[in-house]
């Protein structure tokens, strides 16, 4: 019976998951902004609250990459040759 050694992930360092930090971070101030909007600045955007709808659909992008990161996860290979 042969035994499986756990593979090593990229865990914190794998870009996908800082991407959707910094989409999370960027759409919740742009969530805050939109919702917190006054009408003056409603009326700018030719009546769209564009912040509101920006900021979800970036924490709704940061949510799918999250989820991208977990469910396939990159397998770091456990040694790499130098010999050329």
């Amino acid at each position: 019976m042969a035994t499986q050694t756990p593979k090593r992930t990229a865990g914190a360092f794998d870009i996908r998951l800082i991407i959707a930090v910094l989409f999370f971070l960027y759409g919740l101030v742009l969530t805050v902004l939109g919702a917190t909007a006054s009408d003056a600045d409603v009326a700018k955007a030719a009546g769209l609250n564009i912040n509101l709808w920006s900021g979800v659909g970036m924490l709704v992008f940061a949510v799918l990459f999250a989820l991208w990161v977990r469910l396939r996860p990159i397998a770091v290979p456990e040694h790499v040759d130098t010999e050329n």
